[in-house]
């Protein structure tokens, strides 16, 4: 598989960094939260609305992003969505009132809402069909990588001021927001000039009813079941691997963290090379059925060593799926680029809200229940790749 243009390099390290500092404050704020919320005598249901809050802002203004990124260009809104990362982690670190709290973690939604679609749409513009899904790959890692490490640093941090990790996520988000700067816009005048006289602004509800008749929509609901079963996994995981094996926190960190890295390796050294020798609707197929496997062999009790496996080998095929549907995705968008990476991310957002409630419910009448039926969809997803190849088959035929 072709390698990454010398020109194309740059940008996407730019780009990479940018989602690897957004991600990174974001992660660095979840442990500290509960202790942070006690300042206004609130807990976890204070807790559980923040991140509706941000997944619902998320929801809303990704496709939103993702058509003005079309019709704007994509490094502005890059820049629009970093800016507002920042002044939501500052507002975060300033606030006195839970109302100020929502505000700040919303106007943080709407910016990642802004900029993760145009950034994908910017790598689909800078990418070959060939090195389209390495990029993606790279652009999932540094996500991924900002998320692992986030956590663990936000909590060294607190140790010089419960409000200090919120003022050092907005300075990295700042030094993102610099940094883009030297980022060359993809999208010319002469392009955004001709494509404007196209395309039509749409209601966010329109968008949502008009995605219905993509030629990828069945891709944007692989999205979404991929997501709503890694936030199924991730949301009950602590207490179901507490109550059923007795581990601390520390033991169940070790294995998350684990796992993600080894998701990160997926995505940067093996996931060029998988595309290459079995394609990429097979290659979603295999991953959605190991990720149905190892959710039911979670069921099972044994030991550190065979839960460890079990959730690397998970993390590894979930790595797998989301930057070669991503892929997909933006090879059939054609010159939308940034209305299908707003779809995406929306679709993405969709599975995080709806998610963790539903895991939340089922964990309460069983401790198996989530992991069943999150093997249950993710296996029936299955059906969604015969479904669309067959479509894009009558499609070339005609």
């Amino acid at each position: 598989m072709s390698r990454l243009s010398s020109a194309a390099k740059f940008p996407l390290f730019i780009l990479m960094l940018n989602l690897f500092i957004a991600l990174l404050g974001q992660g660095m704020v979840i442990p500290i939260l509960p202790d942070y919320l006690k300042q206004f005598d609130a807990g976890g249901t204070v807790a559980g609305y923040l991140v509706a809050a941000f997944g619902a802002a998320q929801f809303l203004f990704s496709p939103i992003g993702g058509q003005l990124s079309d019709k704007l260009g994509r490094k502005k809104m890059i820049m629009s969505g970093l800016f507002l990362t920042v002044l939501s982690d500052y507002m975060f670190a300033v606030s006195t009132t839970l109302p100020s709290l929502y505000v700040a973690r919303f106007i943080g939604g709407m910016g990642l809402g802004l900029m993760v679609p145009s950034v994908m749409a910017y790598v689909a513009d800078m990418t070959t069909m060939e090195t389209r899904a390495k990029g993606m790959g790279y652009l999932s890692a540094s996500m991924n990588l900002g998320m692992v490490l986030g956590p663990g640093l936000g909590g060294i941090i607190s140790e010089f001021g419960i409000r200090v990790p919120y003022f050092f996520a907005a300075g990295l988000g700042l030094l993102a927001t610099v940094l883009t700067l030297f980022l060359p816009e993809t999208r010319t005048r002469e392009l955004l000039h001709l494509k404007n006289k196209v395309i039509e602004r749409k209601s966010f509800s329109r968008q949502i009813v008009s995605s219905f008749q993509t030629p990828y929509f069945h891709y944007l609901i692989l999205i979404f079941v991929i997501t709503f079963g890694l936030i199924n996994y991730e949301t009950v995981y602590a207490l179901f691997v507490k109550q059923k094996y007795g581990y601390t926190a520390s033991q169940i960190s070790i294995i998350i963290t684990l796992g993600a890295i080894v998701g990160i390796i997926v995505q940067v050294w093996l996931l060029d090379q998988m595309i290459k020798y079995v394609g990429e609707i097979k290659l979603i197929r295999i991953s959605l059925v190991m990720t149905s496997v190892t959710l039911l062999l979670m069921l099972f009790q044994v030991n550190l060593v065979y839960l460890l496996v079990v959730s690397t080998l998970f993390f590894a095929f979930n790595a797998f799926i989301r930057p070669t549907v991503s892929t997909l995705i933006a090879n059939a968008a054609e010159d939308r680029q940034g209305y299908a990476s707003g779809l995406n991310t929306t679709y993405t957002s969709l599975g995080s809200i709806i998610g963790p409630i539903l895991a939340g419910i089922l964990f309460d009448y069983h401790i198996h229940l989530p992991y069943i039926f999150g093997a249950v969809i993710l296996l029936a997803a299955v059906g969604l790749t015969f479904q669309q190849q067959q479509k894009l088959k009558r499609s070339v035929t005609r």
